[in-house]
């Protein structure tokens, strides 16, 4: 199957400012601006066959600053969660709220004032992400990579889910602002391949051509390499 790569946006004014934004246009913010550029210099030399992102404005600034060539396919699936009323308010604040405990404990049973469940938003990010993969593997082929641009939760959600583990553990995930996530669906199971980075070289991530791999399909691609394997390239 064809790789994912989840690329959160760059830093914010309200990442900044310790602010919850949510669906607000809030845009990056210089060291944002930075980070975008930068991600970009690494993601540029890969043959992306798609880019797609949230519709909000901070995704898609980073993909202009990082990916400048690219024309992105707006994914609604893949929009920040619905915080409804806890949308643009401090963090400081928000900790002291009865929901909060749950959010960061519960989150599968959070559900936010006026906003989204947190089981609502991963549902539908997940679902978008992989029906994105499996169009692309049938139109691009198992070597194809694909780029996401979306939230740190909606991020985190998706890696819970590839790693087949409960929402209520998403929270010990970490995707930091304009770092890369690497995820590849077999079909018997997702490879979470890399995780929030940050700096590391992705040219790895590209699968070898065919004739350099054992069978594009069949039981092979989706077993676990025993004893770890030799990695990229090996």
């Amino acid at each position: 199957m064809a790789t994912l790569l989840l690329l959160r946006h760059g830093r914010t004014t309200a990442n900044a400012e310790g602010g919850l934004a949510g669906r607000q246009p809030v845009e990056l913010d210089d060291t944002g601006r930075a980070q975008a550029e930068a991600v970009g210099q690494r993601l540029r030399g890969l043959p992306l066959s798609a880019v797609v992102t949230s519709p909000l404005i901070r995704c898609r600034q980073t993909l202009e600053l990082a990916l400048p060539q690219a024309t992105p396919v707006v994914e609604e699936g893949l929009i920040e969660c619905g915080y409804g009323a806890w949308e643009g308010q401090p963090l400081k604040k928000l900790a002291k709220e009865k929901l909060w405990p749950v959010v960061q404990q519960h989150p599968s049973a959070a559900v936010f004032p006026d906003g989204e469940s947190m089981a609502q938003m991963s549902a539908r990010a997940v679902a978008a992400v992989r029906a994105w993969d499996a169009r692309i593997t049938a139109e691009h082929g198992p070597e194809a990579v694909w780029l996401a641009c979306s939230h740190g939760d909606v991020i985190k959600a998706i890696v819970a889910d590839a790693l087949g583990v409960h929402l209520d553990l998403f929270q010990r995930i970490v995707a930091d602002p304009a770092s890369v996530t690497a995820i590849r669906y077999t079909p018997l199971r997702p490879f979470l391949v890399r995780l929030n980075d940050t700096g590391g070289d992705l040219a790895s991530l590209v699968p070898p051509p065919a004739r350099r791999r054992r069978r594009a399909t069949g039981p092979a691609d989706s077993d676990a390499a025993v004893g770890g394997g030799a990695g990229a390239t090996g």
